[in-house]
């Protein structure tokens, strides 16, 4: 029992310091052991230690849980059976999160019944490690998981970076993975066990069915986005395309009714709204910059507004 209280000691000082090891050594990659057995503990650190990696250690489902929200590691080593919250139960709570979801589990026991084996892929494993332990293997499996996991998360921020909101859906509407943009999107909009609102799982459900299932329009969300499947997507997943819904600029018509506005003040804000400038507007209608100026000033008289862009914002919504 003290052999195990020192290493909870221990794994508490390694998580406090991990941030600082990481922003020095930059390119090692930070593991997370959960076993209850000290002996196992050891062995493993000193393992993925000498191998290059940054290791944390946890003895239980409850300290893994806030090891992993105060320094979200690149892959944990999980223990299948442990006392109270068992590794079945960590990683589905890891997997509903949508923070900590994205993370590689390998799970550890010396349980190979084939019901246990299911269990550890239901919950959200990615590979199963038999005790005792082959060294080579797993540090093998280890490297090979954090290439997948980083081939993955470098797609996700390319995707990101070029403006692109993208989710991984399985056919039951369950969120795979998210690009960031994505996850920041549907914060908000997600049901209470983290899944796509019902509305969007029937469309994902339909469009599955049906190749020219049209766009879905999602209005229940800040902002409105807008839902198209994309063709292309890995075994049992589909890939979702999210867009912000940009609302369509009103006519000159529409403008004049809700603003009273005189014709070619309507034009005049119309094409404004368009993001055109004065010079443009001018040789569009057929008069001075000038003069379109002054009915953009009447413009901003009529709706209480000092600038183009809170004309547009009002004028958008009318």
């Amino acid at each position: 029992m003290h052999h195990l209280d020192t290493l909870s000691d221990v794994s508490h000082d390694v998580t406090h310091n991990a941030a600082h090891d990481v922003a020095r050594e930059g390119a090692r990659d930070v593991v997370l052991i959960v076993d209850d057995v000290p002996e196992n503990l050891s062995i493993l650190h000193a393992l993925l230690d000498q191998s290059g990696y940054t290791v944390l250690v946890a003895t239980d489902g409850p300290s893994a849980l806030d090891r992993v929200k105060r320094l979200p590691p690149d892959l944990i080593l999980l223990d299948a059976i442990m006392p109270g919250l068992d590794g079945f139960e960590t990683c589905l709570r890891l997997k509903e999160n949508l923070e900590t979801r994205y993370i590689p589990v390998m799970f550890m026991t010396g349980l190979t019944e084939t019901e246990h084996i299911l269990r550890g892929f239901q919950a959200g494993g990615i590979d199963y490690i038999t005790k005792p332990i082959r060294p080579a293997e797993v540090v093998a499996r280890i490297a090979s998981h954090l290439r997948n996991a980083q081939r993955m998360a470098q797609t996700h921020e390319v995707m990101d970076a070029i403006g692109q909101a993208v989710a991984a859906v399985s056919a039951q509407g369950d969120l795979l993975w998210l690009t960031p943009l994505a996850q920041n999107w549907l914060r908000g909009s997600l049901d209470p066990d983290g899944r796509l609102p019902l509305s969007v799982r029937r469309w994902l459900a339909e469009s599955l069915e049906h190749d020219d299932a049209k766009p879905l329009d999602f209005l229940h969300s800040d902002p409105p986005l807008v839902f198209s499947r994309l063709r292309h997507g890995m075994p049992g997943e589909a890939l979702v395309l999210i867009q912000r819904k940009t609302a369509s600029t009103p006519n000159p018509a529409a403008l004049m009714q809700a603003f009273k506005l005189t014709p070619r003040e309507a034009d005049v804000l119309h094409w404004a709204m368009l993001g055109k400038t004065n010079r443009d507007i001018a040789d569009i209608l057929g008069m001075s910059p000038r003069t379109v100026n002054k009915h953009l000033e009447h413009v901003f008289d009529k709706l209480g507004v000092e600038t183009r862009t809170a004309a547009a914002r009002i004028a958008l919504n009318c």
